[in-house]
């Protein structure tokens, strides 16, 4: 997930204990989910060393694992096991722990190189003056999976998940770049650009600070008010904007959702919220900023429906390297239970990968041998992938994986 990413609430604060191991208590004011400051301040020494590693091989931090999480909101950081014996780690486990990070940190070359061909096919057409071309990739699509993006790095940075935090970083970079192209062609208006970049530079600084522990606390809870607020506001009014002309051209729906978002984070600043309603508006950042990150997909796929005849302006291989990238990061949401990030992943490889591929086999961009073989292996992939986190886990079949994911073991 190129990646949604991705805050609020009375989270659970961890503090720790001689063994390094992370407790957790409630603070009623806060809306951080504070990492432990023994492992923040070992990965501020460390995260230079780190991060060269981890962005191709992820064997920098595969050793230092935490356990799985059941993650159904992807929010409770609480170990699959809560009894005091550690959970046995076999050689399978141990192997598939270390692979699954692997993959994730593989993941990168494909999401490096992703909006590479489509930026080469950009720069062909505006030097060609084919602007019109450019309207193939919608830019409100580019912007929702950016700021999905954006947001799910600070996700992954407080779940110490480096190589997705990468992954998500890399993410935002490159699809800036296919923005700033549409915008130089004129498909994307100059004041969103505009007001996009501001948003990016300051996320990734905000981000990075946070990554080597430089980021004062408040500043880091006044960013995560900020991207619960925008992410809220901005979801539904870009999913009402994908479908003008067909409905009615307004701004309402976003300002119905800000009002609502900014009542309900000033409420939990304030304690006025419910424990339940508290620990929902801290799933509800995290998730609104993944289905940012999945509208991208069905917002090219609307487009290539309505303008069939601009599909030659979208680039197969990118396509063909956002299923590869996505697939990658699905053996790891899978390993650690992470629901929210498996979604993400997976939407992201099924539906904006091999749906748009779909579509350039239709158009006869791509030759239907080549999809047939792509699908087949794409299927193995996902068996193979259930079928050893069931054996690393002891489960008796690949289903309890999928059961354990959604709903707890």
């Amino acid at each position: 997930m190129a990646g949604s990413p991705l805050l609020l609430g009375k989270m659970p604060l961890h503090t720790c204990q001689s063994s390094n191991r992370c407790s957790f208590s409630y603070n009623p004011r806060s809306l951080e989910s504070v990492s432990c400051y023994g492992a923040h301040l070992r990965r501020g020494i460390n995260a230079k060393l780190h991060l060269k590693g981890v962005l191709f091989s992820g064997q920098s931090v595969c050793c230092h694992r935490l356990k799985p999480v059941s993650s159904f909101s992807s929010e409770d950081a609480h170990p699959i096991s809560q009894e005091p014996v550690q959970l046995k780690r076999d050689k399978t486990f141990e192997q598939w722990d270390s692979m699954t990070a692997k993959f994730a940190g593989a993941a990168n070359l494909p999401f490096l190189l992703l909006q590479l061909p489509q930026i080469v096919l950009n720069t062909q057409n505006l030097l060609a003056g084919n602007k019109s071309a450019l309207l193939a990739v919608p830019w409100l699509g580019m912007l929702t999976g950016l700021l999905g993006n954006l947001c799910l790095v600070s996700y992954f940075i407080k779940k110490m998940e480096t190589e997705a935090v990468v992954v998500q970083s890399l993410g935002v970079i490159s699809t800036y770049v296919v923005m700033l192209q549409l915008a130089m062609g004129e498909a994307m208006p100059l004041p969103h650009f505009i007001a996009t970049s501001v948003v990016v530079a300051s996320g990734l600084i905000l981000n990075f600070m946070k990554y080597f522990n430089l980021l004062n606390p408040e500043i880091w809870h006044f960013w995560e008010d900020f991207i619960t607020v925008a992410g809220l506001s901005t979801l539904p009014q870009v999913m009402w904007s994908t479908f003008v002309p067909f409905v009615p051209n307004t701004i309402f729906p976003g300002i119905i959702a800000f009002v609502s978002a900014m009542l309900a984070v000033l409420m939990a600043r304030m304690g006025k919220l419910p424990d339940n309603g508290v620990k929902f508006l801290g799933s509800v950042s995290g998730w609104t900023a993944t289905l940012l990150f999945m509208w991208m997909a069905v917002a090219q796929m609307w487009t290539n429906l309505l303008n069939p005849e601009n599909i030659k302006g979208l680039s197969a291989v990118s396509m063909l390297l956002a299923m590869i990238g996505n697939g990658l990061l699905i053996p790891r949401a899978l390993f650690i239970r992470d629901f929210m990030w498996f979604t993400g992943s997976s939407w992201g490889s099924i539906f904006y990968g091999w749906g748009n591929l779909i579509c350039l086999c239709c158009f006869n961009s791509i030759s239907r041998e080549f999809f047939l073989a792509l699908t087949i292996g794409f299927l193995a992939w996902i068996g193979l992938t259930f079928w050893r986190d069931s054996k690393a886990h002891g489960l008796g079949s690949p289903f309890t994986s999928l059961k354990e994911l959604v709903f707890g073991p």
